[in-house]
């Protein structure tokens, strides 16, 4: 009897014990089902598209429809060279990124190490990040031409600053336990840095450049929009003088699908430098 009364509110509580489902809120879910309800969504999307564009309530000349633009695109890699576009324009989104990743991420890590260089370099830094790319492509042209350096610098001013503001804060966000055990021991200054700093923001510097790897592709679309000869940004913009809205939205879509998989790569190459980092 006592037995039975016991077990009765144990029953209770676990009666009361949330069940595990895959949409509660922060619930993980499995890969299988995170890649299947990614590709459902595309698959969606694609439907609704095509139910809009096929069944005549859109006007062709306004959007294309999957068909057709699917046709353009054949078109532009059997005649008109579309490969080397996006060539050109995935050689200029990385060289310019690297440009700004070498230069920021060390300015980064010495703002976020040295309050002195932080507080000489923060104000004009936090400055500049407002200021839009665009803006300085008619000095760039001025001062670098209509050659590959314009299209670069572009890309360089878009990203640098963000990159050194980011990469500050996630470096003067360090545990402060591990720094004055790295002191006790009797690390130096240089020390702490190259040892207890840099380690351990690592992971999150490179997540940082991975999404500063997705605004670069922003940055290079409007670098090709002006005095360009090659590039997506450059077909996409011969192709709405002609009102061909196949061949743009399938450049958009060239590029979202170059973004997805560059950051897939970076990911993956994350997980596998710093694969402690989930521990």
């Amino acid at each position: 009897m006592n037995q039975a009364m016991s077990a009765a509110p144990a029953l209770g509580r676990q009666e009361r014990r949330p069940r595990r489902r895959g949409l509660a809120p922060l619930e993980p879910v499995s890969a299988r089902t995170r890649v299947a309800l990614g590709v459902g969504f595309f698959v969606l999307f694609f439907v609704v598209w095509a139910f809009f564009t096929l069944g005549g309530f859109v006007s062709p000349t306004f959007l294309a429809s999957p068909i057709t633009m699917a046709r353009e695109g054949w078109l532009l890699f059997t005649e008109f060279g579309f490969l080397h576009d996006i060539g050109m324009t995935v050689w200029r989104v990385l060289g310019g990124f690297v440009m700004a990743a070498v230069v920021a991420v060390p300015l980064g890590i010495a703002m976020g190490a040295h309050k002195g260089v932080e507080a000489f370099l923060e104000p004009f830094v936090s400055f500049c990040r407002y200021l839009p790319a665009s803006a300085f492509i008619p000095l760039l042209i001025l001062w670098a031409g209509l050659g590959e350096l314009q299209k670069l610098l572009v890309i360089f001013i878009g990203s640098v600053f963000q990159i050194i503001l980011m990469v500050a804060v996630t470096v003067g966000n360090a545990r402060k336990d591990l720094v004055e055990a790295a002191y006790t021991l009797g690390a130096s200054s240089s020390g702490i840095v190259r040892r207890v700093l840099i380690p351990g923001a690592a992971p999150d510097i490179a997540e940082t450049l991975r999404l500063v790897l997705g605004w670069a592709w922003t940055y290079v679309i409007v670098a090709e929009l002006i005095g360009s000869a090659s590039g997506i940004g450059h077909m996409i913009t011969d192709s709405q003088a002609l009102l061909n809205t196949g061949q743009i939205i399938f450049g958009i879509i060239v590029i979202g699908l170059i973004g997805l998989v560059s950051d897939v790569l970076f990911k993956a190459v994350n997980r596998r430098l710093f694969a402690w980092s989930a521990l």
